[in-house]
């Protein structure tokens, strides 16, 4: 046996002289799909090293957002593995993939999973790593200097952003160069004023939220938010082409603003850049009103085999499947377990109880689960014009931004 960065050497020698790597007696590639970049990248590296020995070579393809392109026909550059950032595509590709084993299926039908993972009581796919979309990191530095504590309640949060601005700080970082950081806002918005119309629109076999008032609504308040003079660091500007890490290093690397909406996977960003160490903390969306549940909106990433799978491919989905395969990224920072609540930092320790809570109101990332529409032609698009329209625009420009977002919207819709 050789270890597999052997392997990947040895195989890329063979692709530079033109010769397959069956043609030189070498084991097929097993190429695994992924859309991560950056720390992230490295950490999977990591943990497919942490594997131990494997009788195959192992190829990383990082497709960043065109992970969709994984399930095209079938050839000999088609993945064996992918690492599936939106499991709302598992659904309309069920023919396309292998259905689980029963003594890995089970994983898969754990709550929020079913309903995109299984079908017929057949499991097509297992979660890997679980993202919480409703964490906000900041400088406590800052809070404390403005006198100011992490909000309770949404209008909270709203004057918090005012108490800053008016102290001279920049209260957000938006990375509005990647949509979903937007469509993760709004949904945290969405579900916690109106968990019924969320959940109708995530479960709708035709959703139209142009057409949902509760999601106008949504709209609303999140462009005031976004509308407030001085709220966005940078201004519209810069938020445009910030992608997430850019927005994560503006508050804790450049210090210039004090919080950004970012998800777990936000954490090895932060320890990397942050000029104080110490100076990190996070809160989670907060609630809309008094007595109604804080928002938690979660997403992931999810294991599936495209037909037909090698033997090859189900060995390294079975490792990676293992409780202790991730150990190396949960050590690093920013990776969530379904399930687990310990091992991890302080800040995650505290996601994680969230994700397990009793009576926490979590739902399904609804951009993944609207398909197209939730994607980059669609709401992302949408969200992007809205926040051109209002951002650091004052409360004025709000009501015709909603209703031209709107119209977008429902042109989108078809």
């Amino acid at each position: 046996m050789i270890r597999r960065r052997v392997v990947l050497a040895g195989a890329a020698a063979a692709a530079l002289s033109g010769c397959s790597p069956d043609v030189l007696g070498l084991s097929r590639s097993v190429r695994v799909a992924v859309s991560w970049s950056g720390p992230e990248l490295r950490a999977f590296h990591r943990v497919l090293d942490g594997l131990g020995e494997l009788d195959y070579p192992v190829e990383v393809i990082p497709l960043g957002d065109d992970i969709s392109t994984a399930f095209g026909a079938r050839s000999a550059r088609r993945p064996d593995l992918v690492m599936l950032p939106q499991p709302g595509l598992v659904p309309p590709h069920r023919g396309d993939l292998e259905a689980m084993p029963s003594d890995l299926a089970e994983r898969g039908r754990a709550r929020l999973w079913d309903e995109l993972l299984t079908h017929d009581g057949t499991t097509y796919g297992l979660p890997f790593k679980t993202a919480h979309k409703s964490a906000v990191w900041y400088r406590p530095s800052v809070f404390r200097k403005a006198n100011v504590r992490p909000p309770t309640q949404w209008d909270e949060w709203l004057e918090l952003n005012k108490a800053l601005s008016l102290g001279g700080i920049r209260p957000l970082a938006l990375g509005a160069g990647d949509g979903w950081v937007l469509t993760d806002f709004l949904e945290n918005v969405l579900l916690g004023t109106a968990p019924n119309a969320y959940r109708a629109l995530a479960v709708s076999d035709d959703p139209r939220p142009s057409r949902v008032p509760e999601f106008a609504a949504a709209l609303q308040r999140l462009a005031t938010m976004w509308a407030a003079p001085g709220a966005l660091a940078g201004g519209v500007e810069r938020s445009l082409t910030q992608q997430f890490p850019d927005a994560v290093v503006e508050v804790f690397g450049h210090r210039r603003a004090a919080m950004v909406a970012a998800s777990d996977f936000a954490e090895p960003v932060i320890r990397s850049f942050a000029a104080d160490p110490g100076d990190v903390g996070l809160f989670t969306f907060p609630a809309f009103g008094a007595g109604a549940a804080a928002p938690v909106v979660v997403g992931g990433d999810v294991m599936v085999l495209p037909r037909p799978a090698t033997d090859d491919a189900w060995d390294l989905l079975r490792r990676l499947a293992a409780p202790a395969a991730p150990a190396p990224w949960i050590s690093s920072g920013g990776f969530l377990v379904d399930g687990r609540t310990t091992g991890y930092s302080p800040e995650l320790t505290l996601l994680a109880n969230q994700l397990v809570a009793p009576g926490t109101s979590l739902q399904f990332d609804l951009s993944d689960r609207l398909g197209e529409l939730g994607g980059i032609d669609g709401l992302w698009r949408v969200l992007t014009d809205l926040l051109v329209r209002v951002g650091n625009r004052g409360p004025d420009v709000v009501p015709e931004a909603v209703r031209l977002a709107l119209e977008e919207l429902e042109k989108v819709e078809g």
